[in-house]
């Protein structure tokens, strides 16, 4: 089955709010790459309030900006770009960009991609010079999605749990 691409009349992508913090929550768990929990457990989960103190944090950060993107209403996507200011090139500051998640009925639609114009355009206006993300290398379809965006696979990443 062929699934039409969404326009960018149909998508509205805003700065996430209070009210959707379980949303978000849920759309990360969904698109986890070793997500083995069941409908029912997301849910419950979601409305940890952990997740309303992280929001709140990331809300009042200047550096940190957390979006949605909105289809007839409903929140299908999310993401997340963090400023990061650094001495490397005569100072050039970084964009982050990570949490990018597509609910899963709403995948190859070309949700993702309007997402990541809108995260790179964000960074611009925001002095960025240079963009990064990363990616569980399980997740070999989101590789793919970035390489056709013009990202480079040019660094391996590490991670320490603390």
């Amino acid at each position: 089955m062929t699934r039409t691409p969404v326009t960018t009349t149909e998508i509205t992508i805003r700065r996430a709010q209070a009210g959707d913090v379980a949303r978000i929550a849920e759309l990360i768990m969904l698109g986890a790459a070793t997500q083995t929990m069941t409908q029912d457990e997301i849910a419950t989960e979601a409305r940890h309030p952990g997740y309303a103190e992280a929001f709140a944090e990331i809300d009042a950060s200047r550096d940190n900006a957390l979006f949605v993107a909105e289809r007839a209403g409903e929140v299908v996507g999310t993401f997340q770009v963090t400023l990061i200011p650094g001495l490397v090139a005569r100072g050039r500051k970084r964009g982050k960009i990570e949490s990018v998640h597509v609910a899963p009925e709403s995948r190859g639609l070309g949700i993702g991609a309007l997402m990541i114009r809108h995260a790179l355009a964000f960074a611009g206006e925001s002095g960025v010079g240079l963009v990064e993300l990363s990616s569980n290398k399980a997740r070999i379809d989101a590789h793919r999605f970035y390489r056709n965006l013009g990202f480079d696979q040019s660094h391996e990443g590490f991670k320490k749990q603390l």
